[in-house]
């Protein structure tokens, strides 16, 4: 089993974040944070997500009484094409036709973590994969779309569900992409002086 004594904040109410995080044996409490994140005019997609990761790790922080040990952890995703960040779709012609700028090219997913410790230390990282798609119909598309998996995902599709036969390759996090970078959050709590470790 995983060790360790951590105790920690996640600002997230994202289902696969949550997964992610107990599966490298992470104690948490769930406490989503509620900002806009809306892209400031002429905000590029990077400064973007690590804005948001920080606003919301900042607002959980200061509603919040942190002590005993705790963290707070919150994160950002986007997928980027063409330098624009594309979002969640709005209805299913928007995210069938993400789908079809997607389609048979490569797009960039960001991941930006934010971590805040119980004196008020902020650490970040960003996670940066890169995502070829296989050429989709627009059949295919749509049919993606009926499942109902894409309405609620940056960029209309998820790599861990359906979405996955869409994928040609990737460079990078795959639970970066996911929306929790395993790797980065280990590393931010070993800044914390907290190791994650096996035991056999």
């Amino acid at each position: 089993m995983f060790v360790s004594d951590v105790k920690l904040i996640l600002a997230s109410q994202s289902p696969r974040r949550q997964q992610l995080l107990g599966q490298i044996g992470v104690a948490f409490e769930v406490m989503p944070a509620e900002i806009d994140e809306r892209p400031l005019p002429g905000e590029a997609a990077e400064a973007h997500v690590r804005r948001l990761a920080a606003e919301k790790a900042r607002a959980v922080f200061t509603s919040v009484t942190v002590g005993g040990g705790r963290l707070v952890l919150a994160a950002d995703t986007v997928v980027v094409i063409d330098d624009e960040i594309l979002g969640k779709p709005v209805d299913a012609d928007d995210g069938i036709a993400m789908l079809g700028r997607l389609s048979g090219r490569r797009h960039t997913v960001l991941t930006a973590l934010h971590m805040i410790g119980p004196d008020g230390r902020e650490r970040a990282r960003l996670s940066r994969s890169e995502v070829d798609f296989r050429a989709l119909t627009r059949g295919e598309a749509e049919a993606y779309w009926a499942t109902g998996e894409p309405a609620d995902k940056a960029g209309a599709y998820a790599i861990q569900g359906v979405g996955a036969i869409f994928v040609e390759s990737i460079r990078g996090s795959y639970t970066g992409i996911m929306g929790l970078p395993l790797h980065d959050v280990s590393v931010l709590l070993s800044d914390y002086g907290i190791e994650l470790l096996w035991k056999c």
